[in-house]
């Protein structure tokens, strides 16, 4: 996938951008939250300059081509409600990972995370010819586990001591898929009141 472009989407509740350094003031206002960061192997940000960091290595991360990752703006509030990427591509075998997601407290279980969902599936089954999206999560993270089902991900399976944790333990990953042969079923189910404008 080429991560030098600029890609921008939008449904009625969310727009996807490209995450940028400018955005740090706006993620000051919801990163600094304990909680978001439990479950995702990047250590939680404590101060401005641990948030700082985090978005450096995010913007890196996009220049060197290892993944693409997107602000997600509420469309309700104009505000940054947290990001989502692409990552983990290989796009011979028409396949990527949808993950490195966080919210901001206020705007979880608010439909935001669907929304965004659903614009990277469009696009990655639309414009990136992807057969398959992977998507995964800690074990112990039920929260997003039960988020993926509800958005028709198929579990696959659990892989053991498969990630190492800012705190030096190590967690269990559970992956989840969804092909293209089950994008227009979901899209006229699951995302359906996002179907009509994006």
């Amino acid at each position: 996938m080429d991560c030098s472009r600029c890609i921008t989407l939008e449904n009625s509740r969310v727009r996807l951008r490209p995450l940028e350094a400018s955005d740090f003031d706006a993620l000051k206002q919801i990163a600094f939250d304990a909680d978001i960061w439990r479950y995702l192997t990047t250590p939680a940000p404590r101060d401005n300059m641990a948030l700082a960091a985090y978005l450096a290595q995010t913007l890196k991360d996009r220049q060197q081509g290892k993944r693409y990752p997107f602000a997600i703006i509420d469309l309700a509030t104009g505000r940054l409600a947290g990001s989502t990427s692409y990552g983990s591509f290989a796009m011979p075998d028409g396949r990527l990972e949808i993950g490195w997601t966080w919210l901001g407290k206020e705007f979880q279980r608010t439909g935001v995370n669907r929304a965004a969902k659903h614009l990277l599936l469009k696009y990655a089954f639309g414009e990136l010819g992807c057969e398959r999206v992977e998507l995964k999560t800690d074990l112990r993270n039920h929260q997003s586990q039960e988020a993926m089902r509800r958005m028709g991900a198929v579990q696959e399976g659990i892989l053991r001591s498969h990630m190492a944790l800012p705190d030096g333990s190590r967690r269990d990953s559970v992956y989840f898929s969804i092909l293209r042969s089950e994008w227009d079923k979901l899209r006229q189910s699951v995302f359906r009141e996002y179907d009509g404008r994006g």
